[in-house]
């Protein structure tokens, strides 16, 4: 049928790939594009040598061109290249987010490097954007166990960018924050109405973990008031999101 993919002919399916590589590397260093939007006026870009103006960078079609790179290509040098010149030179959040992931495995040629790896995360955090609550996750973690500096745990950032990553509902991040206000560390006390808080947050966004402490700190009265009732719903709770993660792992393993 026209307009489709046959994805059992291997020919059809090369030439697919093959378009999609010169689409997506040509909306990157040529089409100048970014996120679809038109590029700004002629009057608000310089003009260069023999009156041509000034490129606009193209942002999520680099993007689009690495994730193609990893994903389908599989060449992640390629792809560790493109990440790099779309964050460094352009500041694109989830180019710094993955760059970042890149650096902290030493993927694509690149060298295992957690302070650079930090440093990407942070870019991606402070930016905003798709990824930015992962990367802001990222940073709170190379933060708390000093990774990120020289061994140096800073209790203090890495509460401030789980922070920022639960206000994004990211689940694991509300749950680390549960975690340090349960336990306390330097220039973060330990405070149980913010423990069950962030507990409960994270509970709702589907942490299993979070659901469980939650769970008996009610049944205890550890910091709250205790409540029966609220603690077997939140056993519930954790008991039924186990059995969820359970069954999702195992159709996978079966559909591998």
């Amino acid at each position: 049928m026209a307009g489709f993919i046959n994805f059992a002919d291997e020919e059809e399916v090369r030439a697919y790939l093959e378009n999609l590589h010169v689409e997506y590397s040509y909306q990157c260093f040529k089409e100048k594009d970014p996120d679809g939007k038109a590029p700004p006026p002629p009057a608000a870009r310089r003009r260069g040598a023999g009156g041509r103006l000034s490129p606009v960078p193209c942002l999520a079609g680099c993007q689009r061109f690495a994730d193609y790179l990893d994903a389908v290509r599989k060449d992640f040098v390629a792809a560790a290249r493109v990440l790099r010149d779309n964050c460094e030179e352009h500041g694109h959040s989830e180019s710094c987010y993955k760059l970042g992931a890149y650096q902290a495995l030493g993927k694509g040629g690149l060298n295992p490097d957690l302070k650079a790896a930090y440093k990407s995360f942070l870019k991606s955090c402070e930016k905003g954007g798709k990824k930015s609550a992962n990367a802001c996750h990222s940073a709170g973690v190379l933060a708390q166990d000093g990774r990120a500096n020289n061994d140096q745990p800073d209790p203090v950032a890495a509460r401030n960018y789980y922070t920022k990553a639960c206000d994004g509902n990211f689940a694991p991040s509300c749950f680390n924050l549960s975690v340090m206000y349960l336990q306390g560390a330097p220039g973060v006390p330990k405070d149980m109405s913010h423990a069950l808080k962030y507990s409960l947050k994270a509970c709702e966004l589907g942490h299993v973990w979070a659901c469980a402490n939650a769970s008996r700190m009610y049944k205890l009265g550890d910091g709250v008031e205790k409540n029966d009732a609220k603690a077997e719903d939140l056993k519930s709770r954790a008991k039924q999101l186990h059995k969820e993660q359970k069954e999702a792992a195992s159709s996978l393993t079966f559909g591998e």
